[in-house]
């Protein structure tokens, strides 16, 4: 089997967020743009900090000099090189980038999992979408979800740390509940309540809406 096949390798959370945030059929995202933006924002966080690039010190994230390979090397950089730390929230707020998720979802269809289509509007205006191409990495990404969302079935600290930092994104953008409609809330609060990435998209998409709000009087 070769070795870039997704079925060989683990997609990262980006990756895996992204996936399970778009629908099957048509290829557009199941939640607004901003919600979409936040919530890669917040995978990268989580997966630089799954790989041990990062942490949580305090009140802010800072890099921990551990040297790691990664397809967010540029963010990982970024947040070495600042000349001072930041909150979580601040940094989903800086790493939000139409232009990310487009490369993401262009990796995603180099490996085969989504379709790229393109569609012109008056022949100004291009649309893309990525409907799904091969289901089997989405499909393995669900079972174990729905596996760690069976309440009782393991305890929060067993439950392998990947999957656990993909139930906390999806919760943080009101994915999850409608991903697993009967899912145990209380079981989600129990795996996502400690997940620092997770709440600063919380913080973050709270913001969006005060300003929608305020936007709106």
């Amino acid at each position: 089997m070769d070795a870039q096949s997704p079925r060989a390798r683990e997609l990262n959370l980006p990756q895996a967020f992204l996936l399970l945030a778009t629908n099957d059929a048509d290829g557009e995202p199941d939640v607004p743009q901003p919600f979409l933006q936040a919530g890669v924002a917040g995978a990268i966080l989580a997966e630089l900090d799954l790989l041990g690039a990062i942490e949580l010190q305090g009140r802010h994230v800072r890099a921990t000099g551990i040297a790691v390979e990664s397809d967010f090397q540029q963010q990982l950089d970024l947040i070495r090189h600042k000349s001072r730390p930041h909150t979580p929230k601040r940094w989903v707020s800086m790493l939000e980038s139409r232009a990310e998720v487009h490369r993401i979802y262009e990796g995603m269809a180099a490996l085969g999992i989504v379709q790229h289509v393109g569609e012109k509007h008056l022949a100004l205006f291009r649309t893309t979408r990525y409907p799904e191409k091969d289901h089997a990495p989405e499909a393995a990404l669900l079972q174990k979800v729905s596996a760690a969302m069976a309440a009782g079935s393991v305890e929060p600290a067993v439950v392998d740390p990947r999957t656990n930092a993909l139930i906390a994104l999806l919760h943080a953008v009101g994915l999850l509940e409608r991903l697993f409609p009967e899912a145990d809330r209380g079981r989600a609060r129990e795996l996502t309540y400690s997940h620092w990435p997770s709440h600063a998209v919380v913080e973050e998409l709270r913001s969006v809406r005060l300003a929608e709000a305020e936007a709106a009087t």
